[in-house]
């Protein structure tokens, strides 16, 4: 049997992650597309796209921090982990705050698509946290 280098192993686990999150991306577009295809909201398509994207690209980042914790030493593990998800908060509370009150989208179903978004990638992203600690303890 050959033995695999454990940042082989790691990079592996990443690009599957990602690759969950960039199928995730779609299919949120995709869903976005038929969505106002079929219902005709007043929302356009271009904002679904645009709250998708964000939402979709501040997990990443937050995925990126998290699994790069995990190939370091169990102290830092915790503090990467820490950093992720508060990260991944605060940039969801600036993007909520801009997107609000500086571009005014407040309509009722641009605040429902937002927190439809918003809990779709937290979820994935703390379904995968959860899954790597599983064996793992902070």
């Amino acid at each position: 049997m050959i033995a695999i280098p454990g940042f082989i192993y790691q990079l592996n686990k990443v690009h599957k992650h990602l690759l969950q999150l960039l199928f995730l991306y779609l299919l949120l577009l995709s869903g976005g597309y038929l969505f106002v295809s079929f219902v005709n909201p007043e929302i356009p398509l271009v904002d679904i796209a645009i709250q998708v994207t964000v939402f979709s690209t501040i997990s990443f980042i937050a995925l990126i921090i998290f699994l790069k914790g995990q190939t370091k030493e169990p102290d830092s593990q915790t503090l990467y982990s820490l950093v992720a998800v508060s990260l991944k908060f605060l940039l969801e509370m600036v993007f909520a705050l801009v997107w609000f009150f500086v571009s005014k989208k407040t309509s009722l179903q641009s605040v429902l698509i937002f927190f439809v978004l918003y809990l779709t990638l937290t979820l994935f992203s703390v379904l995968i946290i959860l899954k790597t600690l599983k064996n793992k303890p902070l």
